[in-house]
């Protein structure tokens, strides 16, 4: 291959890590940190993913999956991250930082709804929780989810409606709970 030749495929290979990541970066941001990325380590997590990506896209097979794909490596490289806070938990004890918001009423709510969705995803089972973590928080399809977590689609539809019916459940018990008070 000639040098042109070869900067051209350099340069087509980059432009399209530069579109994948315009795209998609934002989805794989919130996904790492949904899988219990470290804020302050998120966003090397992120670019430790478009790294992967750089390296792996010339075995990826279009078939319209691609954020199914990189949710497969998000979470692996946030098992990579979990296990360097739990080493880190042991060195360091005790380190907590609170967020300020503006708007003290707003970000009381905020917090709560947060707190409310973060328990009700901490009470499921993994498989429950990814699932409807991707589908009903990231908004994949059910074939984009199957192949992320590399499970049967009728799995998916199965554990999407167990969890939607918990959800339901746990928001009825949450208004209940809201009108006795």
């Amino acid at each position: 291959m000639s040098e042109a030749a070869s900067r051209r495929e350099e340069s087509q290979a980059a432009a399209q890590i530069a579109h994948l990541f315009a795209e998609h970066a934002d989805f794989v941001w919130r996904s790492l940190r949904r899988l219990g990325v470290p804020a302050a380590d998120v966003d090397d997590a992120l670019q430790e993913v478009f790294l992967v990506v750089h390296r792996r896209l010339p075995e990826y097979e279009d078939r319209g999956l691609m954020r199914a794909w990189l949710f497969s490596i998000g979470r692996q490289i946030s098992s990579h991250y979990h296990r360097g806070v739990r080493r880190a938990e042991e060195r360091h004890r005790g380190v907590t930082v609170s967020a300020i918001s503006r708007d003290p009423e707003e970000a009381l709510e905020r917090r709560e709804a947060e707190r409310f969705v973060g328990e009700f995803l901490e009470g499921l089972d993994e498989s429950r929780r990814l699932v409807f973590y991707l589908s009903d928080i990231e908004g994949l399809t059910a074939p984009e989810i199957a192949s992320a977590l590399d499970v049967n689609l009728n799995t998916v539809y199965g554990r999407l409606r167990q969890a939607r019916a918990r959800f339901e459940d746990a928001l009825a018990a949450r208004e209940r709970q809201g009108s006795q008070a």
